[in-house]
């Protein structure tokens, strides 16, 4: 089973975003163990906190893909017991130094979301992921 963490930069300023990409994780929590924690990029190291997982930043200019490919990636890294941490970058993005040294870079979307709610959509992602792979009926 992986474990999975989600980091973002930036302080949480909207709590009912917060609460709800909470809930999702804590939902999650019945199939994967789930943190999610800000980061200060100026002090963090990642890739030496995480060496084995799979580093997948969200970025606009990243991969897109559908609920059924993104189950699927979280199938793999089931199969592969590899963790996965994901990265919500701040009002700035994601550290320039980072973007290279990701193993994925992940679109939510063409569109512009603000950096909290790209966390609770992201959370209900890996939750609906979970629950499809479990044929769980909340993804229909």
């Amino acid at each position: 089973m992986p474990r999975i963490w989600i980091y973002y930069i930036g302080k949480p300023r909207d709590h009912d975003a917060n609460r709800l990409a909470a809930e999702f994780l804590k939902r999650t929590q019945r199939y994967a163990k789930c943190e999610m924690r800000e980061v200060n990029p100026d002090r963090a190291d990642l890739w030496k906190k995480h060496p084995g997982a799979a580093k997948i930043l969200l970025d606009p200019t990243g991969k897109t893909m559908g609920s059924p490919a993104f189950a699927a990636l979280i199938e793999k890294a089931e199969a592969e017991a590899r963790d996965l941490v994901f990265v919500v970058g701040g009002a700035d993005g994601l550290p320039a130094a980072w973007r290279p040294r990701a193993d994925l870079l992940l679109s939510l979307s063409s569109m512009t979301f603000p950096h909290e709610l790209a966390r609770v959509m992201l959370a209900e992602q890996i939750y609906r992921a979970f629950t499809t792979l479990r044929g769980h009926p909340y993804p229909r």
